[in-house]
């Protein structure tokens, strides 16, 4: 799943940048895949603070993509603000780390968002790649 999820966020543009620093083209088609990404890594990790959801992605697609700040804290704070994500403050070496975890809205709402995307990415393969018509 993640093989594909991260090639279809290959094109959103400023959310993420290539190995080579360059920034992505924009395109509406993938607009919002940053927010299913930061859902599906709560729902299988629990809670998360933003650099370490930046290290998870980058270590899951094996540096191929950076998810830079000013794609991710947006995103965090509007996935907050729809009731998706609820934050907890921790203490960590003398300093407070916001954490940020599912709230049930957003466990409901993952399912519903990573069904969606599955579908797409089914669609979008059949389309590129059909398999040969073996009926005449």
């Amino acid at each position: 799943m993640y093989k594909n999820l991260m090639y279809i966020c290959v094109s959103i543009g400023d959310c993420f940048v290539s190995r080579n620093d360059k920034t992505m083209k924009n395109s509406q088609l993938y607009k919002g895949s940053l927010n299913t990404i930061i859902m599906k890594l709560l729902e299988e990790n629990g809670k998360m603070y933003g650099y370490e959801i930046t290290q998870k992605v980058k270590a899951i697609t094996l540096g191929e993509l950076n998810i830079t700040e000013g794609a991710l804290y947006p995103a965090l704070h509007k996935l907050e603000a729809e009731g998706i994500l609820d934050v907890e403050m921790e203490k960590v070496d003398n300093r407070m780390r916001k954490y940020y975890k599912l709230t049930e809205k957003g466990t409901t709402e993952t399912v519903n968002r990573l069904s969606e995307l599955e579908d797409f990415i089914r669609n979008m393969q059949s389309l590129v790649s059909p398999k040969p018509n073996l009926e005449f």
